[in-house]
């Protein structure tokens, strides 16, 4: 069975907010001794995600 994709369009401080709290998880998770793979997984694949500039018109 195919997996199904998402696309997520954000801005440059969403873009941040988003990996600071992967990172504050990443962290928490590590304080309590528990596996990070999830995580890491997700981060990757933020880091790594193609960036594209998009017009947005407000009406």
């Amino acid at each position: 069975m195919k997996e199904q994709k998402y696309h997520l369009y954000l801005s440059k401080e969403e873009y941040s907010e988003v990996l600071q709290s992967l990172i504050r998880l990443k962290n928490s998770l590590i304080a309590q001794g528990r596996y990070t793979d999830a995580v890491d997984d997700i981060l990757c694949k933020v880091l790594s995600s193609k960036k594209r500039k998009i017009k947005v018109e407000y009406i």
